[in-house]
């Protein structure tokens, strides 16, 4: 079972990463990140082991400058040392590193970043049990916790190409969701 994600991610890259990381928390999973900023007592490189083995999965967050980072190469030939499940994020244009080139990579543009992030959260749900959804209210702002809405329902939205929607139990405003990052939408 998929409870943590370490995010393989170029410097540059740290927004993007961020963006991923907060949808997948959004639907209950950890992701292990900021590494770079965090327990400056720790030296980088064991932070980043920490991350990599204490995960079940990796995400390869695979720009221009991620696919020629050796820093990306490096924690990829980690996760694939331990044999783990590795999922390549891929930047339309950029070539897929030696290590996971076999693989089938979930292809992305900037304009459809949240598009291949709702890919990923479907390919984890079917890998994995995922059953919770924390939202914050854009109105009141208090977070709460409610059941994950089934995929089949998720799939539905999309196609219509509308939101979620929930209601916050603490202030009763409506929410929407977007439907593939599950993050609240201005209506």
């Amino acid at each position: 079972m998929i409870s943590r994600v370490y995010i393989s991610h170029h410097r540059d890259d740290e927004p993007m990463a961020l963006r991923l990381s907060r949808a997948l928390e959004r639907v209950g999973l950890e992701s292990y990140v900021s590494l770079y900023s965090l327990s400056p007592a720790i030296a980088l490189a064991e932070r980043v082991s920490f991350g990599v083995r204490n995960s079940e999965c990796l995400v390869a967050l695979l720009t221009e400058k991620g696919t020629t980072s050796a820093d990306v190469g490096q924690e990829i030939g980690l996760a694939r040392g331990i044999d783990q499940l590795i999922i390549p994020l891929l930047e339309e244009g950029a070539a897929m590193p030696f290590l996971v080139e076999h693989l089938l990579p979930i292809v992305f543009t900037e304009d459809s970043f949240d598009d291949c992030v709702g890919l990923l959260i479907k390919t984890i749900r079917g890998l994995s049990r995922l059953e919770w959804l924390k939202v914050s209210c854009p109105k009141c702002g208090e977070e709460m916790t409610q059941y994950l809405t089934p995929q089949e329902e998720v799939d539905s939205v999309l196609q219509k190409g509308s939101n979620l929607e929930t209601i916050c139990s603490y202030c009763q405003n409506r929410i929407y969701l977007d439907p593939r990052t599950f993050a609240p939408q201005q209506k």
